[in-house]
């Protein structure tokens, strides 16, 4: 509808007929009359008006003509051409138009519509119009002249030129706005926008524009300093627009372009002194300012040719068709200046509003191209920052995770420092070394996923376990996988276990196939592992390190930074300081991150203080597994003491007969008397019917004599609960010194509880006596004739395992009622796992041997035998109707198979029998 309205406004101005001539006669304006030169000599010559003749500069040129007989207006107006007006009626001097008093420059008045007043009186009456200029390009011009009123001559003034007025003043205030719009834009942005020096472009046009228009007296007082502004705009036009194409060619040109704009300004200088001490007037440098402007135009266009020919973006397609405009219409209005005068910038106004309109098209694609950049830098600025509060909870999780265990408290941190002096032998850039300290930050970040029963197990891993905590490194790589803001976190923290030999995890890397950053890491993680105390070792001396890191030079270590970071140990050059944890690492962070910090931290002492209350056990009143260890192995490190792993015989047995509720009663009962000794010693419940008791600064003999304190306890508080009597604890001691590893200790405390169970139970025994008495090769305490004589009691031996002994039991009496009856051949076999003092036992390795020997008997012995588990070490087995020679074929074939099941050497079987049936044929005692 709109633009329905404005073609209908269009059409009917444009297309119908004007009805200006209805009131107004237009032909009326202009002075008929004839026009004589008064040449000085006193001839006359008759002109025509307008016209240009040949006087001299700074001549006087004077034209007369005759007032009609019924002449009546009220005026006669003709225009100066920087020329000083005379009026002469008869003889009577009537208007003078002469600036020399009032410009504050030059040597010439303004050009100006000069008005002489008439009247009726003057009809028939000479009238002389003397006109004279000090410059020789207006020298002998002589304009039209016009006749009749003031109003309905400046009307019809108005008429012939409003047009080009009205563009320039509309041209001004584009400019003006053009400039401000692109200061805002410019300030909400924090950018230049061209279109700041397009508007002052446009500013200097509009006001040459103004200054040539022939309205100009209207609405300015002072038409000679508006003149001499002019050609001040034609001389320094080429700055803006220098200014206006260097920013959108993005400086590409900048230095041409400046030295051109210092000549532009040099001129303008040069110019401006030579009009203003009278030597040469503007109009008299004129083509020089032209010329100027014209080159420039032409550098500017070929230039922007140069760099926007193969431009796909429209609108540097448009802004180039924009200055060809602006350079034509330059030329064109130069070209007028000298041969034409009724032009005044129409043309150079228009080309002005086209590359207006243009400029915005593109104003509005660089603004949609910039909100499409600040959307995206504000969605990396808000990515960043979240990545920021990422690592910040990683940092926290990492540094509570290490926290937890006072061993590798800090760990993470000079591990960065020790991989920080490396890079810097190794010349890596400032920039470098903190993001490889930022990765070192995160390397164990994985650990997050693995049970902490696990990483803080003061023994040595299971291969099950081993499995479960080589994941920590892929799950630390797929935590960091999306974090950019520290480059090789997630290869470091997937890559640090790779060894060079190809023989590491997870992925089995080699040599340089392994990222650089992950191996620098890897020499500083095992240095700092090395050189730091944990709970199953003490720290290592440095010739130790030394000699292990030289060792795996090649193998486990890059060579070349091994060897390296070995010149930095033995220099000494390794010194670290210690992270502070009560300064935040980088105190320009926002607020928020430290919130968040403290949040995390907040939850994982929450998550603490969960997992205290589930390392407690309820039911005998003592500390589980993992809380109890850590507690006796920093006792140990402090103290000497003796180190008593329990276990409760016979648990099974109660549990499978009398239900558990028994078994809980006697382990009930015997986590109280464990908890009721010495305050200062450390007790826990390892899991099952396994204890472990830790008691400081007490001696060899007081140790036996607590144990048998603690027995004769339990003896006496199971007498009154009849399910229970038949539970027992035996006992492995260990004595320990002040520093000593807890994982060795345990595991002798261990070896030594086993020794006790292999040889009959119910008993204890300190490993240094094993050491000492060398009992490798000890039988039981119980010996096979005991053994025998307790299964002939129906199952009342205390020394079985399970239920199936019973059913052993109760088989063997049967079978030695066959033989005493029928005299049939039955032998008892007893089968003990041995091992060494030395040989490191632990529980995993010792139920898989069990485990082997359990299926190696079950495979190779006939149908009609049978076998049970009598103790913790030890088998039974009936061979039924078996002459003594074949029984070691059977034996080897049991133990062959053994061997092919278990693999291992630190457990071997031997074996001793007896017949059921004495030769004699008398019953066994």
């Amino acid at each position: 509808m709109m633009a329905a309205i404005l073609l209908g406004f269009l059409m009917t101005q444009f297309l119908v007929p004007s009805e200006r001539g209805i009131t107004d006669d237009e032909t009326h304006i202009t002075y008929p009359g004839i026009f004589y030169w008064e040449k000085e000599d006193g001839s006359r010559e008759k002109i025509a008006v307008p016209g240009r003749y040949d006087v001299a500069a700074k001549e006087t040129m004077v034209i007369s003509t005759v007032l009609p007989a019924d002449f009546d207006k009220t005026a006669l107006a003709i225009r100066g051409s920087l020329q000083d007006v005379t009026f002469y009626v008869g003889d009577e001097l009537r208007e003078v138009y002469d600036t020399s008093d009032t410009r504050p420059f030059g040597k010439n008045s303004a050009s100006r519509y000069v008005f002489c007043p008439t009247s009726a009186a003057d009809a028939g009456k000479e009238v002389r119009i003397l006109l004279r200029t000090n410059t020789s390009q207006y020298a002998g011009v002589v304009n039209a002249v016009y006749w009749g009123d003031k109003v309905d001559i400046w009307q019809y003034l108005f008429r012939c030129h409003a047009s080009e007025t009205i563009i320039a003043a509309f041209i001004l205030f584009a400019g003006v706005v053009t400039i401000l719009f692109s200061i805002a834009l410019g300030v909400a942005y924090k950018t230049k926008f061209d279109m700041e020096y397009l508007g002052w472009c446009m500013i200097m046009g509009a006001i040459w524009m103004l200054g040539e228009s022939k309205l100009r007296q209207l609405f300015l007082p002072n038409a000679s300093a508006i003149a001499s502004l002019c050609f001040v705009m034609i001389l320094f036009c080429p700055v803006p627009i220098l200014f206006y194409v260097d920013t959108i060619l993005c400086g590409r040109y900048h230095r041409l372009y400046q030295i051109i704009g210092y000549i532009a300004t040099g001129n303008l200088f040069v110019c401006s002194f030579l009009h203003m001490f009278g030597i040469l007037d503007y109009i008299q440098t004129l083509p020089l300012g032209h010329l100027m402007l014209v080159a420039t135009l032409a550098v500017v266009l070929i230039t922007t040719i140069r760099t926007l020919r193969h431009s796909t973006d429209k609108a540097d397609r448009l802004v180039l068709a924009g200055l060809i405009v602006i350079f034509i219409t330059v030329v064109i209005e130069t070209i007028a200046t000298y041969y034409m005068v009724t032009i005044s910038g129409i043309f150079l106004g228009i080309g002005l509003l086209i590359l207006l309109f243009i400029n915005i098209l593109r104003t509005i694609a660089r603004i949609r191209n910039l909100e499409l950049e600040r959307r995206q830098k504000e969605m990396h600025r808000r990515r960043e920052q979240m990545e920021k509060l990422s690592l910040q909870v990683l940092r926290t999780l990492s540094t509570t995770i290490e926290t937890k265990d006072e061993y590798t408290r800090g760990h993470s941190h000079r591990v960065g420092e020790y991989a920080a002096l490396i890079a810097r032998e190794l010349g890596w850039s400032q920039e470098e070394i903190i993001n490889l300290k930022n990765t070192a930050d995160l390397h164990d970040i994985g650990k997050i996923g693995v049970p902490d029963t696990i990483l803080n197990k003061p023994t040595k891993l299971t291969e099950d376990e081993y499995i479960i905590i080589k994941d920590h490194t892929v799950i630390g790589a797929e935590i960091l996988k999306n974090i950019t803001l520290i480059p090789h976190a997630a290869e470091v923290a997937r890559s640090h276990h790779e060894r060079y030999d190809g023989t590491g995890y997870p992925d089995g890397l080699k040599g340089e196939d392994i990222p650089l950053y992950a191996r620098v890491i890897a020499v500083a993680d095992s240095y700092d592992a090395m050189s730091s105390r944990r709970i199953y070792r003490s720290a290592l001396s440095r010739q130790e390190i030394c000699e292990e890191i030289r060792s795996n030079q090649g193998k486990q270590f890059d060579p070349v930074i091994a060897e390296m970071f070995l010149r930095l140990l033995t220099e000494d050059r390794l010194q670290v300081q210690e992270a502070d944890s009560t300064t935040p690492e980088n105190a320009d962070q926002p607020n928020m991150e430290f919130e968040i910090g403290k949040f995390v931290s907040d939850i994982m002492q929450t998550m603490k203080a969960q997992e205290d209350s589930e390392n407690f056990d309820f039911l005998t009143g003592l500390p589980m597994r993992n809380a109890g260890e850590k507690l006796a192995a920093r006792l140990m490190e402090e103290h000497d003491g003796c180190l008593i792993f329990m276990d409760m015989d016979n648990l099974k047995q109660i549990n499978d007969i009398y239900g558990h509720k028994a078994g809980d009663r006697a382990l009930k009962v015997f986590g109280s008397i464990l908890a009721s000794q010495k305050a200062d010693a450390a007790a826990c419940r390892l899991g099952g019917d396994e204890f472990l008791l830790f008691v400081p600064d007490i001696s060899r003999d007081a140790s036996a004599q607590l144990v048998k304190n603690i027995f004769a306890q339990f003896q006496a508080a199971k007498e009154s609960d009849l399910e229970i009597r038949g539970a027992a604890m035996s006992a492995g001691l260990c004595m320990t010194h002040r520093g000593q590893a807890f994982a060795d200790c345990y595991v002798k405390a261990d070896k030594a509880l086993y020794y006790v169970k292999q040889n009959g139970k119910e008993n204890f025994f300190f490993y240094q006596q094993m050491e000492q008495e060398n009992l490798a090769q000890g039988g039981t305490s119980k010996d096979l004739a005991t053994v025998a004589k307790a299964l002939q009691e129906s199952g009342t031996y205390s020394g079985a395992l399970d239920l199936d002994y019973r059913d052993f039991a109760k088989l063997y009496a049967y079978m030695n009622q066959l033989s005493q009856r029928y005299a049939y051949h039955c032998y008892l076999v007893m089968v003990t796992m041995s091992t060494t003092p030395d040989a490191v036992m632990y529980i995993e390795n010792i139920e898989q041997a069990l485990s082997c020997m359990e299926q190696a008997i079950r495979r190779k012995i006939r149908a009609v035998d049978i076998c049970t588990r009598n103790s913790s070490m030890q088998y039974l087995i009936i061979l039924f109707e078996s002459e003594e020679k074949q029984i070691p074929p059977i034996m080897e074939r049991i133990f062959a198979q053994y061997y092919r099941l278990y693999g291992k050497g630190n457990f071997y079987p031997k074996y001793e029998y007896l017949p059921m049936m004495p030769p004699d044929g008398t019953d066994q005692p």
